[in-house]
């Protein structure tokens, strides 16, 4: 008979945590994960914390610095964290602060009457997933120091080190690698697209951020704020209207403010924050905006006649959003989400604030603005003939695809499986790499689909065109489930879509404009994490019997250090997917046992339009800028 391994439930199984050891036990419930995503939210908790006080007016300088030594400090010239003693504990305030959850100002609507974290953890939950974390503040003329270690446990008193005539809170913090067994290396560009993006949100505040690593510093101050956010963001895109929309208000306590510039391209870029949080899955504020642009446009269009007494075409917002690059920014002193993860505002009060402000302002902008104005509706009118345009070409495929008994694409090789939870489906370069990917796949729930030469390249034609390319339609069908505004992610046919290309320059270029093409068209993909990069090997180490392959140059040299040390052995370097038989492309790079694939994620919008856009957009000036800017982090030019 088997023993009885059961664990009997009592009262002594009931476990208290107690301090902030639950942070440390479920630190995903706190800050999303333990990976880079949550790395980094460590840095946007304490750097909120000075934006806050930037919000109430209070600070105007802060300065964000990684060091050589694997920590974070962020310094501000606010008010200071209190120091004073709390009645209600007998503990210091600084103390209550880094040591217990749900202990902060921001419960006091007096202290923060806009906070972008109002939970109180910040602080509290960085101290606990730190090695240690280093207090400074200046406040009523001395400096308080306090030194917090191990998970968030009091190493030392708070105490005074000297004397000041300044003001403001710096903290130092070192990530646990305990907790972060991923990786604990801050990634600069991260946080300079953060730091920047505050500095644009918050008009006048001067961020600095320096990264001893590297030796570089960046200072970021824009006095017009959104305005210089929407003028960088068109840089290099020939403008519609020359005088960038701007408008603020306040309604109901409501803060608004808005920024938008037409330009000459096909895409919307278009970003939406609430108290300097992104939302990126948008919420009311944006439906507000939508509804009084969508209203004043057609009410402008109808006064002026610009149809010429010919039947009026109502606009809708697909017209009007076609190249448009807009802000919206709201402060709120209770913001509301759907869900846990703050990117979509369920406030009802915030899109009658911004239709109230866009509504009032945006038409004043029209009739006195009538150069830009025209311009303005000439765009738009061009953006609904190329909608009926693709609407044609929708409906034109549709109709062919009905008639074939919707017969999927011809070079698509097909898996057995049709739930897409199991079935992948691989994109590959080449009819050759086609071939051996389809000889070595698991036909059972992977499907091969070979693409001829480049893609086109999305960015730069109208939808019109892209839905009569060949390659495009035949990846639309091959998904399933549709594009743009009639995108369905529970139609796609396969919960995988991984991009297989060569490990050279050409491969990269394939995959870019591959993912430029599902960032504009299929993007709840991207969103929902079902977009992927194959991971090729580079070498092929063989001695006799024995074969290994590696993925980096560094894993290379640790074969040849270590498992091949002291042996006679070749090396073979794979140019293309074409140099592996179907067995290697399946143990390498198909095999689910073996295989190691990217998962491309959609974490700041505004920054993937950004790349998107200079990268493959008409600028070669922003290309060559934005390679230059990033060439130091590029540690395999061919991969």
């Amino acid at each position: 008979m088997a023993e009885n391994n059961k664990h009997e439930y009592d009262a002594d199984s009931i476990r208290v945590l107690k301090g902030l050891e639950a942070v440390r036990v479920r630190p995903g419930m706190y800050i999303g994960s333990t990976g880079v995503t949550g790395l980094h939210h460590l840095v946007w908790e304490i750097l909120d914390n000075s934006i806050d006080e930037a919000m109430a007016g209070e600070a105007t300088h802060i300065e964000v610095t990684i060091t050589k030594n694997g920590e974070v400090i962020v310094q501000d010239n606010g008010r200071g964290i209190p120091v004073g003693i709390n009645h209600d504990t007998g503990k210091t305030a600084l103390e209550l602060v880094f040591t217990q959850l749900h202990a902060g100002g921001k419960f006091d609507s007096e202290s923060y009457k806009i906070s972008g974290g109002l939970h109180g953890v910040g602080a509290s939950v960085v101290n606990a997933l730190s090695l240690y974390v280093d207090v400074e503040v200046k406040k009523n003329g001395n400096i308080y120091h306090q030194v917090f270690s191990e998970g968030g446990t009091k190493e030392t008193e708070m105490e005074i080190i000297g004397k000041t005539d300044d003001h403001g809170t710096r903290v130092l913090f070192k990530p646990d690698p305990e907790i972060f067994k991923e990786t604990v290396d801050f990634d600069y560009d991260t946080i300079r697209n953060k730091v920047k993006q505050l500095a644009y949100l918050n008009k006048g505040i001067t961020i600095q951020l320096t990264d001893q690593r590297i030796d570089k510093t960046v200072t970021y101050h824009f006095p017009n704020g959104i305005v210089d956010y929407v003028k960088e963001t068109n840089t290099g895109k020939p403008a519609i209207n020359q005088t960038v929309f701007y408008a603020d208000g306040i309604v109901e306590k409501i803060e608004v403010e808005i920024a938008v510039q037409w330009n000459a391209e096909y895409n919307e870029d278009s970003v939406s924050f609430v108290n300097n949080i992104n939302t990126r899955d948008g919420g009311m504020h944006e439906d507000g905006f939508k509804q009084a642009m969508v209203r004043i446009i057609n009410r402008y269009a109808a006064e002026k006649d610009i149809n010429k007494n010919k039947t009026p075409q109502r606009y809708n917002w697909d017209d009007i959003k076609e190249g448009m690059t807009s802000v919206i920014s709201i402060k709120h002193t209770d913001p509301q989400y759907e869900g846990q993860t703050k990117t979509k505002l369920a406030n009802p009060d915030a899109k009658i604030a911004v239709d109230a402000v866009v509504g009032e302002n945006f038409e004043s902008y029209l009739w006195n603005n009538p150069e830009d104005a025209a311009a303005i509706m000439d765009k738009i009118q061009t953006s609904q003939k190329s909608r009926f345009a693709a609407q044609r070409a929708r409906e034109d495929t549709r109709r062919k695809t009905a008639l074939d008994g919707f017969s999927l694409p011809g070079k698509l090789a097909d898996c057995a499986s049709k739930d897409p939870e199991f079935a992948e489906l691989y994109i590959v370069e080449g009819d050759s790499a086609g071939g051996s990917a389809k000889q070595g796949r698991n036909s059972k729930y992977q499907a091969i689909l070979p693409l001829r030469g480049k893609v086109l390249n999305v960015e730069k034609v109208q939808p019109a065109k892209a839905f009569t390319n060949q390659e495009i339609k035949t990846m639309i069908t091959a998904i399933g489930a549709g594009v743009r505004e009639d995108f369905d992610i529970s139609k796609i046919r396969y919960g995988k879509i991984v991009i297989m290309t060569d490990a050279d320059v050409d491969g990269a270029h394939i995959r870019i404009l591959l993912l430029t093409f599902f960032y504009r068209y299929m993007k709840p993909l991207i969103q929902n994490g079902n977009v992927f990069i194959a991971q090729p090997p580079l070498f092929k180490i063989e001695a006799g019997k024995q074969v290994a392959y590696a993925y980096t140059d560094k894993e290379l040299d640790d074969f040849k250090n270590n498992e091949f040390a002291g042996k006679r052995y070749g090396i073979q370097r794979y140019k293309g997917l074409g140099e592996m038989d179907p067995q290697q492309l399946w143990e390498t790079t198909m095999d689910p046992k073996h295989r190691t694939m990217l998962r491309i994620t959609l974490e700041d919008a505004a920054v993937a339009n950004e790349v998107f856009s200079n990268l493959m957009g008409e600028d070669p000036e922003l290309r060559r800028e934005y390679i230059q800017d990033n060439a130091e982090f590029v540690t395999n030019l061919d991969f």
